[in-house]
């Protein structure tokens, strides 16, 4: 377990509860009970950890492992599940392009008032 952490990034709290709430299905256990994961087995927890990071909840993670276990057959509804997710990144990036643009600009009005090449002025001063 301490093991599989190490090459995955998560947390035995985190790799635990994966497990527990059946995302990890299949795990193979040693003769002390103790859960071993093989190579498929990490690179699956790799793809649960960029599932999380694509906005997925405990549930859409579950119900996606459940159509995977389902084999082929479940492609078409998996690729659309993907394809949300996707589009919904897209719309966060361009709400965090837009913010380092006003970022970028704010930061270069300071200098720029800081250097004295323009007046200060603001929206919220009466001046």
């Amino acid at each position: 377990m301490k093991e599989a952490c190490l090459k995955t990034g998560l947390t035995y709290e985190t790799l635990k509860f994966y497990c527990n709430e059946g995302l990890v299905p299949n795990v193979k256990r040693d003769n002390h009970n103790y859960r071993v994961f093989d190579e498929r087995d990490i690179e699956w927890i790799r793809s649960l950890s960029c599932l999380k990071n694509c906005g997925m909840g405990i549930k859409e993670m579950q119900h996606y492992v459940t159509l995977c276990l389902m084999g082929s057959s479940s492609i078409p509804t998996r690729k659309m599940i993907l394809a949300d997710k996707k589009q919904a990144l897209l719309a966060q990036l361009n709400q965090i392009n837009e913010s380092i643009a006003y970022i970028d600009a704010k930061q270069q009005y300071y200098d720029d008032v800081l250097s004295n090449k323009i007046e200060y002025t603001s929206n919220l001063i009466n001046q």
